[in-house]
């Protein structure tokens, strides 16, 4: 899979685009059940039609661009979605960046320099809720009747649906509030994970007795929080478990999540490491205490909880 960022660099692959290409185009926030089933039917209808497959999404989100104040908190940071689109399938993902000029593209212009120009698009694959366009003046009708004038064909997909209730970012949100791990998890087709660098912190786990990874996941908020016994992946040829605070600081910039990992048996270093967190059972909500020997107590007994969780 070959990642291109920007309209301007599709030059790269136009030789690739003579032919044209099968397109699905979204947020993928989390790639769960939903996007899994529009990104294997893209593929399919590229092989089908020996074609390059194509993602296109946006940066930012385009309710992050139109109402920053009202926009959800992100399952999953762009390094992160980019890392489960590779496993997919799909060929390329074309990251488009959401701006004025291109929220101010009519539907028109939108089928006919992006779909037609650009990418020279044979079949389009989108889902039964897609709107495009400036003031999302484009569906699901007017790419139909466009793609018979300008000669591609779509398929717009059917709700996805889990329980009699429609698979959607929003839902899996709603369930890590909670958190109801085990329904984000069916939802997901995976359990929820997030990744991220390891920092340097304050140094306060040492002298507590439980020694921390302060992470850095690349986002502003988190769509979990408490505490949690964790494995972690990327540092042994096994996940390696531990317990991990999943909550939030002041900082300098503003606010960004605190997460703290102990991992059980460990002592070497892994500053600059990039690690994968995975979310295995909720202990309990983030609560503040009244001083430092509350918090010590209180630690020792979240990683007993999560130490007979893993049966340690």
């Amino acid at each position: 899979m070959k990642l291109i960022v920007g309209l301007h660099n599709i030059e790269c692959i136009q030789s690739v685009l003579q032919r044209g290409c099968v397109l699905t185009i979204g947020n993928f926030d989390g790639v769960h059940l939903g996007h899994q089933q529009v990104l294997q039917r893209m593929v399919a209808q590229a092989t089908a039609q020996n074609l390059p497959s194509v993602v296109m999404l946006f940066e930012p989100l385009p309710i992050e661009y139109f109402a920053p104040e009202q926009a959800p908190v992100r399952l999953m940071n762009f390094r992160e979605k980019i890392q489960a689109l590779q496993g997919s399938g799909v060929d390329y993902v074309l990251c488009v960046r959401f701006n004025r000029a291109f929220s101010a593209l009519s539907a028109e212009a939108f089928v006919q320099t992006i779909l037609v120009e650009a990418l020279n698009v044979k079949h389009l694959v989108v889902g039964d809720d897609f709107r495009f366009g400036q003031q999302r003046q484009g569906d699901f009708s007017y790419l139909k009747q466009a793609g018979n004038r300008l000669g591609f064909s779509v398929t717009d997909m059917p709700t996805f649906d889990v329980d009699g209730q429609r698979v959607s970012s929003t839902r899996i949100r709603q369930a890590l509030q909670t958190p109801d791990l085990a329904e984000a998890q069916v939802l997901l087709g995976k359990p929820f994970h997030f990744n991220g660098r390891v920092i340097h912190g304050q140094k306060l786990g040492r002298t507590l007795g439980f020694r921390t990874l302060n992470l850095n996941p690349k986002r502003i908020q988190m769509p979990v929080q408490g505490v949690f016994a964790v494995t972690v992946g990327g540092i042994a040829d096994t996940p390696w478990p531990g317990v991990a605070n999943i909550g939030l600081r002041p900082t300098v910039d503003g606010v960004r999540p605190s997460i703290e990992v102990h991992l059980f048996n460990w002592t070497k270093d892994l500053y600059g490491a990039h690690v994968s967190v995975t979310l295995q059972h909720f202990i309990r909500p983030e609560q503040k205490f009244n001083g430092i020997e509350a918090l010590k107590h209180q630690i020792g007994l979240d990683a007993e909880q999560a130490k007979h969780f893993f049966k340690l």
